[in-house]
């Protein structure tokens, strides 16, 4: 179990290397139209740091008027030509690149055409904007996490404060209609991180299939319980960004305002660990222990969110308990901010 998980991690990374390496012509374009823009206000920041010079050394009567107007203009001069040279490394880049498009070689997007026009640094006002059913984000999540038994939160038996999950990945977001922005299906791929920290000294000890809280003999200054799942998230999207119209066209745009979902997740759990801190005889000990601690092996449960724009308040608990055959079923549960980057 423990190497198919491995291998399905694996998988996963290989699959997100993939999908965040290829870009489309259009992205690949544009890139290089920034890359000019950046190309022609650097060089004539230079020459304008360049010329602040001359014009300093002209206040000081180091040289005459004559003198300085004939380096400004061999000044401005040399920049045009290293700007054109740069260019025309740039309008190589997008020669290949076309060649590339026509040779079937590169993706098209074809919800977007972008007019480039090099000769003026600025984009034609004809330009036409699709729109896009489909955007990707990078999720980031963290906060409180506890557990529950019978709908009671077991904050006498874990610390509230220092208990702690983490939660990253990657999403798709799939507007369900074609004229309407209000409903989105939102899934992908996440690696949740779940601790603990056991109150009063105590510590999780395997007995057969119970594992119990017991206070531990030596004085810990920690005592953390991790489990890692990779899972995977479906929510329904409610997201209130307004459609904009201009130029007769209709725009879907997605985390410019409220927004709201609501959905579960189910994965497996990758690793289990329990991290114990002491002090003995003015030495200071780390020791994690690895192990199953009788964990599920596949978890499932519950998540919900809503804020405003990337930022979100999240929640999400575990239909199924954290230890198969404990006599006390508990229940993860999870408090905290979600990120989503587009």
């Amino acid at each position: 179990m423990r190497n198919f998980t491995i291998y399905l991690i694996l998988f996963f990374f290989l699959i997100v290397s993939k999908v965040v390496g290829q870009e489309t012509f259009e992205a690949k374009a544009k890139a290089i139209a920034n890359k000019i823009e950046k190309i022609t206000k650097e060089e004539k920041e230079a020459l304008k740091e360049e010329i602040e010079a001359v014009n300093v050394q002209l206040s000081e009567g180091k040289i005459t008027y004559e003198v300085a107007e004939k380096r400004k203009k061999e000044l401005a001069e040399a920049r045009a030509v290293i700007i054109e040279e740069k260019v025309t490394l740039a309008q190589n880049e997008l020669n290949d690149l076309v060649q590339a498009k026509v040779d079937g070689k590169i993706k098209e997007d074809s919800s977007k055409v972008y007019m480039i026009s090099f000769k003026h640094k600025k984009r034609d006002k004809d330009s036409i904007y699709g729109e896009k059913r489909t955007t990707s984000q990078f999720v980031f999540a963290m906060g409180l996490n506890n557990t529950m038994t019978d709908g009671k939160l077991q904050d006498s038996n874990y610390r509230f404060m220092g208990s702690h999950f983490y939660e990253w990945g990657f999403t798709y977001n799939s507007r369900l209609m074609k004229n309407d922005n209000l409903l989105h299906a939102k899934y992908g791929l996440s690696l949740m991180y779940n601790n603990i920290r056991p109150t009063d000294n105590r510590s999780f000890v395997v007995d057969g299939d119970q594992t119990n809280l017991e206070v531990n003999p030596v004085n810990l200054s920690e005592s953390r319980f991790r489990n890692v799942y990779l899972v995977a998230p479906v929510h329904l999207e409610f997201d209130f960004t307004r459609p904009v119209e201009s130029n007769g066209k209709t725009y879907f745009k997605t985390h410019k305002s409220f927004r709201f979902g609501i959905g579960g997740y189910a994965g497996i759990n990758v690793k289990s660990k329990q991290i114990l801190k002491f002090e003995e005889e003015d030495l200071k000990y780390k020791t994690t222990i690895k192990g199953d601690y009788n964990v599920n092996n596949f978890v499932y449960g519950l998540s919900s969110y809503i804020g405003y724009r990337e930022l979100s308040l999240y929640f999400k608990y575990d239909l199924n308990p954290l230890f198969q055959n404990n006599l006390v079923k508990e229940n993860n549960v999870s408090l905290g901010l979600r990120v989503d980057l587009n």
